[in-house]
């Protein structure tokens, strides 16, 4: 086994206006409880956008960006034991963490289970490791090394293209939704229909939830958000729709991110003693009237990604429950292509890298026909020949139709 640092090619940003270029760069060396995974599939986050655009504060270019990642993995540490080579696992938004192993520096936070909110964590990209200053760098790439910590096996029965969203946005919707304790009885909204709050909605239904609402913009995700088990939709943007449902939510998930968002009218939401938990993160700040959270004795709370064990138990949830992310894909060499596609928000939900399939999920055949026309409407390209080609998969339980169109 080689620990020797290898030369990885990536897509790197080089500064907040500009695209992705061809780069590549010296990993560091192979720690002994470090693995390193050949990447098959990487999910384009909007993490990945606000990083690259220095959003969420300066960046360091270039800046390789990407932690929704799957591939196998190539080499272990000989201190590894829980993996070995050969292995499909995916990684996150967390490399590392230090998990309270050292017995002169005690961690409140890795002790406590809370890894994800260690002080001394490394993000996936655009982060340092402190023991030697080497900058993190993620998942537009042939490889990634990771602490084998953060590298989770993912279930046989999910696929890579598919499961790769869930790594961060699955974990980053599950956990509060965990930590809110939605089960029957309760009542679930979710603000934003896009790559995080698809997912939501899926683990609310997939909990127990007695009722979860989608609030949009408008109306145009309605039918596809209840195959996703949406049992109600809330154009917030009309205000009869937006009166009629004010103190209808026990948790209300706040997945949208675009600046100047209405929390006070999201807030009016909440029924008493409820709880409004933000997951999507805007480059502006947050404002809203006090009265909606004091007035109701609620909770208006934030949470980060998961934890090691969440985003285990998350992809158990999701393996028994059929979760899984809506998806389009595109080879890597496509990357700004996809890039503009998440900007612009025309690609529902999450955007893979690395194949030459694009797959959706329903339960109803015409849903596959208005994904095609979407296609088309939208300029996504299809080669001629496959234009209105596709394969539809149905499996037994729970399993909605897979649509696979081919040769993109």
């Amino acid at each position: 086994m080689s620990t020797a640092p290898r030369t990885i090619k990536a897509y790197a940003a080089f500064g907040k206006d500009e695209e992705c270029k061809p780069w590549e760069y010296q990993s560091r060396p192979l720690g002994p409880e470090d693995i390193e995974i050949k990447i098959s599939h990487c999910g384009i986050c909007g993490s990945d956008l606000h990083t690259m655009e220095s959003g969420w504060g300066p960046s360091t270019y270039p800046c390789v960006v990407g932690h929704e990642i799957v591939g196998e993995v190539t080499l272990a540490g000989d201190k590894v034991q829980a993996l070995k080579v050969g292995d499909r696992v995916g990684v996150g938004a967390q490399a590392w963490a230090c998990l309270n192993k050292d017995p002169s520096s005690p961690c409140k936070e890795c002790a406590n289970g809370d890894d994800a909110y260690c002080a001394r964590k490394v993000w996936t990209y655009n982060d340092t490791y402190a023991n030697d200053g080497a900058i993190s760098y993620g998942g537009y790439a042939e490889y990634v090394r990771v602490a084998h910590e953060y590298a989770f096996k993912i279930p046989d029965n999910i696929p890579s293209d598919v499961v790769a969203p869930l790594l961060c946005a699955g974990a980053t919707v599950f956990t509060p939704l965990k930590e809110a304790d939605v089960k029957p009885g309760k009542r679930v909204g979710v603000v934003g229909i896009g790559g995080l709050g698809h997912l939501g909605i899926q683990f609310a239904k997939a909990m127990g939830a007695d009722a979860v609402v989608a609030f949009s913009r408008s109306a145009n995700k309605e039918e596809e958000v209840r195959t996703l088990g949406a049992t109600e939709f809330v154009v917030y943007t009309d205000a009869k729709q937006a009166a009629a449902a004010a103190n209808s939510v026990d948790v209300l998930l706040i997945c949208a991110n675009a600046d100047n968002m209405p929390y006070t009218l999201f807030l009016s939401f909440l029924a008493v003693r409820g709880s409004c938990i933000m997951v999507g993160l805007p480059n502006d700040d947050v404002k809203f009237n006090a009265f909606g959270v004091v007035g109701k004795g609620a909770k208006f709370v934030g949470s980060n990604i998961g934890s090691i064990q969440d985003i285990k138990d998350m992809l158990e949830v999701a393996s028994k429950k059929n979760v899984r992310a809506v998806i389009q894909k595109l080879p890597m060499s496509k990357v700004n292509e996809g890039i503009k596609m998440v900007r612009d928000g025309t690609v529902r939900y999450h955007l893979h890298q690395y194949g030459l399939v694009t797959a959706c999920q329903t339960k109803q055949h015409e849903f596959a026909i208005e994904i095609f026309d979407y296609m088309h409407e939208n300029e996504i390209e299809i080669a001629p020949t496959y234009s209105r080609t596709y394969q539809c998969a149905l499996s037994l339980g729970d399993v909605d139709f897979v649509i696979e169109i081919l040769d993109m």
